[in-house]
C-alpha cells in the first residue's frame, strides 16, 4: 500500500517534499497528540490506522474519525500553525510517512497542486466527523461495530486486526461486555472469528450488509474528493 495523498502528486511536487520525508513504524496504542498539543508533525500512513478521539471531562471518548492510506494527520499544519483538536492514537500498527510541519508548510507556499490536497483533505475529513457524529448518536452498536470493522480493513494489508476489547469499547464509546456480546454474535453468524485481542474477518460481504449506510457515505466522500493511488 502507499498513501494516496503523496501518490497524486506529480514528480515536481513530490520532489518539493520527498527530502524530508522519514519512514516509520508505529506501534498500536501510541500517543500521536492529545487536545491542545502544537502540531508540528504531520503523518501519512501507507498501511495502519489512526484514529482521532474526541474527549469528554469526565474522561469518556469516542472516535470521531479515522485516518489511514487515503490521508494524512496535522494536515492543516502546513497551512499555518496549529493545536490538535483531538487526542490522536495508532489503532493498527501503522507503517508511515512523517514530515515536519514547518517544512511541508514550506512546499505548501510553492505548489498548487499541494494546496489542494490539502483543501480536499480537509473537507473529506470534515465530512467523515460529521458522519461519525449522527452515525454514533443513530444506529446500533452492531451495525457500528461492521462499520468500523470495514473501515479498518480497508485500510491495513491483513483480515486480521489486533485489538483489545477496552481499545474497541472506547472506539465505539460503550462497555467492554457490549463488545464481547456484538462480536460473539457476529461470530456465530460466522462473519468473524473473534478470540482475545483479535479479530479475523471472515465474511466481509456480510459485514456490508450488517453495517450502516455511514460506510459507503464515508467511503464515497473520499473517492469523490481524494485520488486513488496509481
Amino acid at each position: 500500500m502507499q498513501n494516496r495523498l503523496l501518490a497524486a502528486l506529480p514528480p515536481e511536487d513530490y520532489g518539493l517534499v520527498a527530502p524530508h520525508l522519514t519512514h516509520i513504524d508505529l506501534e498500536r496504542g501510541r500517543m500521536l497528540y492529545e487536545p491542545g498539543d502544537r502540531v508540528d508533525v504531520v503523518y501519512f500512513p501507507h498501511d495502519g490506522v489512526i484514529s482521532l478521539m474526541t474527549l469528554m471531562e469526565n474522561g469518556a471518548a469516542i472516535e470521531s474519525a479515522t485516518i489511514g492510506r487515503e490521508g494524512a494527520l496535522g494536515l492543516r499544519a502546513a497551512v499555518a500553525p496549529r493545536q490538535s483538536l483531538s487526542r490522536a492514537i495508532v489503532q493498527t500498527p501503522c507503517r508511515c510517512a512523517r514530515i515536519g510541519a514547518s517544512q511541508l508548510h514550506e512546499a505548501w507556499a510553492r505548489s498548487p497542486r499541494i494546496r489542494e490536497l490539502i483543501d480536499l483533505h480537509t473537507e473529506a475529513l470534515f465530512s467523515h466527523a460529521n458522519q461519525s457524529v449522527a452515525c454514533n448518536a443513530l444506529h446500533s452498536v452492531e451495525a457500528r461495530f461492521c462499520r468500523w470493522l470495514l473501515t479498518c480493513q480497508d485500510r491495513i494489508s491483513t483480515n486480521t486486526v489486533a485489538l483489545t476489547q477496552e481499545f474497541l469499547a472506547d472506539m465505539l464509546g460503550v462497555q467492554r461486555t457490549t463488545v464481547t456480546a456484538v462480536a460473539r454474535t457476529l461470530q456465530k453468524r460466522g462473519l468473524i472469528r473473534y478470540r482475545r485481542g483479535v479479530v479475523d474477518i471472515v465474511d466481509r460481504d456480510g459485514l456490508k450488509t450488517l453495517s450502516c449506510e455511514c460506510y459507503e457515505v464515508v467511503r464515497r466522500h473520499y473517492e469523490r474528493l481524494l485520488p486513488e493511488a496509481g
